[in-house]
């Protein structure tokens, strides 16, 4: 007799954001009229660039000609595309990452879940509280959350490192060592949630405690564009040692906008062993087995993300959403929000209003102002209270969702 996996009984609701988007149709359908700006679901608005979309006609011209016709490419990409990250993303920033620790993919949020197929199920795995909903979620599906406690909103197999307003939603290495530290720590920064971000020396402290407890770090770099201080690294491996133990993610969808078309890059260094064992290894072995790779025209566009004329119109939408950011930031602090976040990323993090919870705010932005937002409690317990809304609305609907709020 067919059995399912018991795991995913045990996951409450639905995933945050088709909860959001229900509730945004569900309003819609209710109140055609209402002009509903959303402000929730991190999806962008800007078209692709121009060198992107000549570079999908000129893969589309190929694909259309016998002898450049291109079928199964090579799982871990092209080799065109992978060069090009080593050499800009990481040789420009002074480290040596090789295209062969590069594996692209279609998408973070997909290889953020996927890599927990490498990692044995009884691996203890330490989660920032707020948190981005698939590191958990991911988890729990493969039996390594425990059970979830709705009292709590904690699972009790998870170890959760918290973000307060204390420590500027910034969490710090946990006061666990030895057995009891950690095996696997999910560190997303720029935070998604929150906004915020990490200094070198706070991620040191986080390459020590896992190489000190034989931990592996998967970092989540999925907003790196959207750094401007110069003193904020984009990448872990910018601090040394992380190339033993850490494992970092990548995404095209919010830097050149390809939400629609679907490209990312994971970097697993083969300095990086557990057990003796090459993660590389491992990874290129799920990978050739369970991923056929990224379409070969999107490998071509997001290469030409790295040209000099790519570089700066991908920049440009960079800009433009973090212009919207700070629109957001500042209109919420004018109006007396307190706000994290909006300044080297796309995300504001506000607190509620008074006792509101998050989806009593959720409700008030949606019924009496049109707005939809994402709920903090979405996150984890720790976004109890608290709220995010993103840049990648259009720039009318920005300002007009800022005016609204202000004007109450």
């Amino acid at each position: 007799m067919a059995r399912i996996n018991d795991n995913f009984l045990k996951l409450p609701g639905s995933y945050l954001f088709s909860e959001v988007g229900k509730r945004r149709r569900a309003y819609i359908e209710a109140h055609p009229e209402a002009e509903v700006i959303s402000l929730g679901i991190g999806d962008v608005t800007l078209p692709l660039t121009p060198t992107a979309v000549e570079a999908l006609k000129r893969g589309a011209d190929e694909m259309s000609r016998a002898e450049t016709f291109r079928g199964y490419g090579p799982e871990q990409g092209y080799a065109f595309l992978r060069e090009a990250i080593a050499a800009v993303d990481y040789a420009e920033r002074g480290i040596s990452i090789d295209p062969d620790e590069i594996f692209i993919s279609d998408g973070s949020k997909s290889d953020t879940g996927n890599i927990g197929d490498i990692f044995a199920a009884e691996n203890k795995v330490a989660v920032c509280d707020p948190v981005y909903p698939v590191y958990v979620d991911t988890n729990a599906m493969a039996g390594r959350a425990g059970s979830y406690d709705p009292a709590t909103g904690k699972w009790d197999n998870l170890i959760y490192v918290p973000g307060t307003a204390d420590n500027d939603f910034v969490p710090g290495v946990p006061d666990l060592r030895g057995k009891n530290a950690p095996d696997l720590i999910y560190l997303c920064f720029p935070n998604n949630p929150t906004g915020t971000v990490a200094t070198k020396a706070q991620l040191k402290a986080w390459v020590d405690y896992a190489l000190e407890n034989d931990a592996v770090i998967l970092f989540d770099g999925a907003y790196e564009a959207y750094i401007t201080d110069p003193e904020i690294p984009h990448s872990i491996y910018e601090i040394p040692g992380a190339d033993e133990c850490a494992i970092e993610f990548r995404s095209f969808s919010k830097n050149a906008g390809f939400t629609g078309l679907r490209c990312s890059f994971t970097v697993i260094p083969k300095k990086l062993k557990v057990g003796g064992v090459s993660l590389n290894a491992l990874w290129n072995r799920r990978h050739s087995t369970k991923f056929n790779g990224t379409p070969y025209i999107v490998q071509l566009a997001a290469a030409s993300v790295y040209t000099p004329e790519g570089r700066a119109q991908t920049q440009a939408l960079v800009d433009h959403y973090l212009v919207n950011a700070g629109i957001i930031r500042s209109g919420l602090a004018e109006a007396g929000y307190k706000v994290w976040g909006g300044v080297n990323s796309p995300y504001v993090w506000l607190k509620t209003p008074g006792n509101m919870s998050s989806w009593e705010f959720f409700d008030y932005l949606l019924n009496e102002l049109n707005i939809v937002g994402t709920p903090g409690s979405g996150f984890g317990p720790a976004g109890a209270g608290y709220f995010r809304l993103t840049g990648f609305g259009s720039r009318e609907n920005t300002i007009k969702a800022v005016e609204r709020i202000k004007g109450r």
